[in-house]
């Protein structure tokens, strides 16, 4: 490895991750069987139950594409005596994989569009504020365990097929289709960027 080598992870891959930040070294994590597919290496997790099966502080950044949304907010612990937060626990194994000023970027539906709705799957429905439970000096995350840090560099309402890297500066026919979303109502999305202290 040289002193370049950036490395991206993406959760929630399937057979093919994304690299929204275009790094050198692309790695996925997924509930289906593990395999090397070209140059990404995808390994077997459910992350709903299991840690994200990388070391502390390994990757430059991570990606969850409509992926949030399939992970449980509270669950039973496996004695049926107390009570687990998967969606946190996930939260701190993303800042945990992450580097300093490492980049997390998220694109999940979000009420009260029906896209957060309609998937059976979808178990965690979320809002354009949950973002809030991760970030700022005092995450509202804190009270159900979340020990990350993360702050917030864009949390927005976004067009679906617009959002699939983290642009800068949308084009000017991105910036239209959004506009013509907005008037008809019909964003779903929301994306987050975070950066990881």
């Amino acid at each position: 490895m040289t002193q370049n080598t950036t490395r991206h992870l993406d959760l929630g891959c399937g057979p093919v991750p994304r690299n929204p930040y275009s790094r050198n070294e692309l790695f996925g994590v997924d509930i289906a069987p593990s395999r090397k597919i070209g140059v990404a290496d995808i390994r077997q997790a459910n992350l709903a139950l299991q840690a994200i099966p990388f070391p502390n502080r390994y990757f430059d950044s991570v990606s969850a594409f409509d992926f949030l949304e399939h992970i449980p907010r509270v669950m039973p612990s496996l004695d049926g005596l107390g009570t687990r937060f998967p969606f946190i626990e996930l939260m701190n194994e993303i800042h945990r994989v992450l580097k300093p000023a490492g980049l997390f970027y998220a694109l999940t539906p979000c009420y009260p569009a029906a896209e957060a709705f309609q998937d059976p799957t979808h178990v965690n429905i979320m809002t354009d504020r949950t973002y809030r439970y991760f970030t700022g000096p005092e995450p509202l995350g804190r009270m159900y365990g979340f020990t990350g840090n993360f702050e917030a560099r864009r949390v927005e309402w976004v067009v679906h097929k617009d959002a699939m890297t983290p642009l800068v500066a949308p084009s000017l026919s991105q910036k239209f289709r959004k506009l013509n979303y907005q008037l008809k109502k019909k964003l779903s999305h929301v994306a987050w960027e975070f950066l990881a202290q």
